[in-house]
């Protein structure tokens, strides 16, 4: 598990092509610093990976065809720079929210311009995915914990609106992005749950939740 506060901003130094999946090894910048271990794991770019090989500030990571056909890490290239965060430890500060380090989808930039001293930014996210995001909800982007705005539903997808403040342009990747880059979208693990509680078949009618219980116990208007 991890909260989506980003400890450091990595660097891709070398990638492995294997048949069908492929090894990376990242440069850890400030990372390094804390005792990450072999078989640790390590949220890179919002996808969860393994340590493998820890040497000199570097990590060596495995990524699975699976990881691949489900994420942008096969687009990584030597040079390009990551979004890192070590796992939650029982003294890490809940500064974001919880992350799984499980990408649930691809969006992408639809556009930026500024708001005052920060960006507000616009991504459009996969159909399927809109009904987990809700205004002023949780969503990760690249792994960054950040809060939704606002959201706009069409026949693309859904469009959110995040304001990325001063600080998070600068200790991430998202300061770079432009117009029609790609991210990695994870929704909110609550919003998840939730969806299964109130679709799930149960043999006992008392207990299944639906939306007029919710509207019952003061959950929707």
């Amino acid at each position: 598990m991890f909260t989506g506060i980003i400890q450091s901003v990595g660097t891709v130094v070398a990638l492995e092509h294997h048949q069908g999946d492929l090894s990376l090894t990242i440069e850890l910048g400030e990372l390094a610093t804390l005792a990450i271990e072999l078989g640790d794991s390590v949220a890179v770019n919002g996808v969860c990976l393994t340590a493998i090989e820890l040497s000199s500030g570097h990590m060596k990571a495995d990524v699975s065809g699976e990881t691949l056909s489900r994420t942008l890490i096969g687009n990584l290239k030597t040079g390009s720079k990551v979004n890192l965060e070590a796992a939650l430890t029982p003294e890490t500060h809940l500064g974001g929210h919880m992350v799984t380090g499980h990408v649930d989808g691809i969006g992408s930039l639809r556009s930026r311009q500024p708001d005052a001293r920060s960006v507000k930014m616009t991504f459009t996210a996969p159909a399927e995915l809109g009904r987990y995001i809700a205004e002023k909800g949780s969503i990760t982007i690249d792994g960054v914990s950040l809060t939704v705005n606002g959201i706009r539903d069409n026949s693309q997808g859904t469009d959110f609106f995040i304001n990325i403040v001063p600080h998070t342009l600068t200790a991430t990747t998202l300061g770079a992005l432009g117009a029609g880059d790609k991210v990695h979208l994870e929704v909110d693990l609550i919003a998840r749950y939730l969806e299964r509680l109130v679709t799930a078949p149960s043999n006992d009618s008392e207990s299944n939740l639906s939306m007029e219980k919710l509207a019952e116990y003061g959950f929707k208007d």
